[in-house]
């Protein structure tokens, strides 16, 4: 797995990368209420907002890790938000990315990085 500065983790499962938020930004949020997924088939640049989340303590969005298209969304979110706190890094993926280059993933942190990073 690799990590974003936003609290996102990126997995790669064959030429797609699945993306998700953290245990710590689950946390931070609160117990989630809504999620906006993003729209399949959307072509996205490394900082666009894609996801909107609702929890009881604030909205936040999830960003474009990288530039890609959108090729899966997980439904389950939409109809269960709560997924998002009981299992951020397993059922809770957002969204799956199709990328030119994976090799632009090594640009991010990896595990013991992030955990630097959140203290």
């Amino acid at each position: 797995m690799k990590f974003t500065k936003e609290h996102e983790w990126l997995r790669v499962e064959g030429d797609l990368v699945v993306v998700g938020i953290t245990e710590h930004a689950a946390s931070a949020l609160g117990d989630v209420v809504f999620v906006e997924l993003p729209d399949t088939e959307m072509q996205v640049a490394a900082g666009d907002e894609i996801c909107v989340i609702e929890s009881v303590k604030a909205a936040s969005d999830i960003l474009a890790p990288v530039d890609g298209e959108i090729v899966a969304v997980n439904e389950a979110l939409s109809e269960t938000p709560s997924l998002v706190n009981e299992d951020p890094l397993g059922a809770a993926w957002f969204f799956k990315m199709k990328i030119d280059d994976l090799s632009v993933l090594d640009d991010f942190m990896d595990e013991d990085e992030y955990k630097d990073m959140i203290g």
